[in-house]
């Protein structure tokens, strides 16, 4: 999976009680789209993530 910069992530919750997290990709500092992502989660906190198999990238309209 590649992503850039823009570009919204949803990681999946592992239970059924945990919700999905929503944020807008800040920063790529994986080579050519890879992994790790800087990420601004919509609840306003920030974090670098190296995602698994629980994710999903959607594509920026820009």
């Amino acid at each position: 999976m590649n992503a850039a910069k823009g570009d919204r992530i949803i990681i999946r919750g592992r239970t059924v009680e945990s919700p999905d997290r929503h944020g807008e990709i800040l920063e790529v500092r994986g080579e050519g789209g890879a992994p790790p992502y800087f990420v601004r989660f919509d609840d306003g906190h920030e974090s670098v993530v190296f995602p698994g198999g629980d994710f999903v990238v959607e594509k920026s309209a820009t």
